[in-house]
């Protein structure tokens, strides 16, 4: 199976290939007024606008360094309605990949209910790579003001 490898400080992540629409260079990001720190923005992407997330924020509480290996990660994020949203991840170091099986991860002996995005971990030539589950990354709070649907139709717009 073949994993995108970026890096949140020093350590490295997977993201299973399957998950992910498109890898792109850090493009202009709308910012939103008053949104939480990881919310970076809104990007157009083929004429979409696009919710983007800083990784780093997210996790570490800082925001990702600006580098020219620095990627908006296009994931499709499943919501609990079963609907599939694009969702923009800015990574750090989001330039390399790797092939390993499932069966080769194995659990990290550490639970963290308040990151149960980190997965299982493998062992490589360079140490330690944890795979990530887009699926469990954002938290319900973060995830509804993203992706819930609008209550109103004040712009005239359709739901």
């Amino acid at each position: 199976m073949l994993f995108l490898i970026f890096e949140l400080g020093k350590d490295r992540y997977a993201l299973d290939v399957r998950q992910i629409a498109e890898v792109m260079p850090l493009v202009g990001v709308k910012q939103i007024p008053r949104a939480p720190q990881a919310m970076n923005g809104l990007f157009n992407y083929r004429g979409s606008p696009v919710p983007v997330v800083d990784l780093s924020q997210l996790t570490l509480g800082r925001p990702s360094a600006r580098r020219l290996s620095t990627r908006i990660v296009l994931v499709h994020y499943p919501d609990p309605t079963g609907r599939t949203h694009l969702l923009g991840l800015i990574a750090e170091r989001a330039t390399q990949t790797a092939r390993h099986e499932p069966a080769e991860f194995v659990a990290s002996g550490i639970t963290n209910a308040g990151a149960s995005y980190l997965g299982p971990v493998v062992t490589d030539a360079r140490g330690l790579l944890q795979w990530i589950d887009v699926r469990t990354l954002l938290p319900p709070s973060f995830r509804d003001l993203l992706f819930k649907e609008p209550m109103d139709d004040r712009w005239g717009l359709p739901a």
